[in-house]
């Protein structure tokens, strides 16, 4: 697997058209209104049309959905950290354990940082789901995961537009949209064993999967998301997040999720956990499950577009105190082997 080494990486400054300021000197929220329910709209509209297939893992709807995300990138000028017009870290097929599943790739852009670029922050989403059933039916996967590779989507544009300004965030930003996560959390497990850039120089995950929807424990509120992890490994993450929502957004953060005893374990089933086993701080935003969840019918027209740009809004924010402040986040709660079930 081909590693790349952080200084060796192409010099592409986004930034050339600017001189770059005092990222201090910046306003972050100007940036988090460019994310705006219309572009997320029109982004999902098409991600998760028919023309995907439902997306599901090496099938050709998948391979449409992988062009997509590249494409998008590379209209923000965003490089890939593997050179050239490679946005694709292949996940070879023996990695999957079940299924007959067909070759596929994790889709990677990258930003390199103004001042600790060998820093990396990693925002991710799966963008695969679960195609079509023996009935024809097309399982289009608008919430799951649509609505968070929309907002990967939408963050990066956003980092983009502040280095256009001048604004470059102090470190880098790998923005990693992985496959397979229906099949077992198979691409970020590869990326995670096969890193792009060193674990070590990981210095968190926030993770997006399903931030469209309202679920029925919250009906009728369209202020709320929940946040899991967040202080599992690092409460200087935790209180970063509770600090950036109190100070921009001022969301309902519900933790319910986040209890060790909360039956349904969503901690470990995204692709955040990957991370979180080696003692990467992270934090998975989330809206809960709702009727349609893994159905034909989680189609984009039930997706709640001004809360989905709020809560894409909210992890850009918190994205940006990670990438800005001064010190990395710290690590306080390390542990020496972290399993599922456990």
């Amino acid at each position: 697997m081909r590693k790349i080494l952080l200084l060796a990486f192409p010099a592409i400054l986004l930034s050339c058209s600017a001189q770059n300021g005092k990222v201090e000197d910046a306003d972050p929220m100007e940036y988090a209104n460019t994310i705006t329910a219309e572009d997320l709209k029109e982004h999902l509209y098409t991600f998760a049309s028919d023309e995907f297939e439902g997306r599901e893992t090496g099938e050709p709807g998948q391979k449409k959905a992988a062009e997509y995300l590249k494409n998008e990138y590379k209209s923000l000028n965003l490089p890939s950290p593997l050179g050239g017009d490679d946005y694709f870290q292949e996940v070879p097929v023996s990695y999957f354990k079940r299924g007959n599943v067909k070759p596929t790739e994790n889709v990677v852009a990258f930003l390199k940082g103004s001042e600790k670029p060998e820093e990396i922050l990693v925002i991710s989403s799966h963008y695969d789901h679960v195609g079509i059933d023996d009935q024809g039916r097309i399982y289009n996967g608008a919430d799951d995961d649509g609505s968070g590779t929309v907002g990967v989507l939408e963050i990066a544009e956003a980092f983009v537009k502040a280095s256009k300004d001048g604004f470059t965030p102090k470190r880098s930003i790998l923005f990693l949209n992985v496959t397979g996560e229906e099949k077992g959390l198979v691409g970020s497990k590869f990326y995670t064993d096969e890193p792009i850039f060193p674990l070590a120089n990981t210095v968190a995950n926030l993770n997006i999967d399903m931030i469209g929807r309202i679920d029925p424990a919250h009906e009728g509120n369209d202020n709320y998301v929940y946040l899991i992890g967040s202080d599992k490994l690092s409460t200087d993450l935790h209180l970063l997040s509770e600090g950036v929502n109190e100070k921009h957004v001022k969301m309902d953060l519900d933790y319910k999720y986040n209890d060790e005893n909360d039956p349904n374990r969503f901690y470990y089933r995204s692709d955040h956990y990957n991370f979180a086993k080696n003692n990467i701080p992270i934090i998975f935003y989330f809206n809960g499950t709702h009727a349609d969840y893994h159905k034909h019918t989680d189609t984009p027209d039930k997706i709640e577009y001004d809360l989905l740009a709020k809560r894409t809004q909210l992890v850009f924010l918190t994205a940006w105190e990670i990438a800005n402040r001064d010190a990395r986040i710290v690590v306080d709660k390390a542990e020496d082997s972290v399993t599922a079930g456990k």
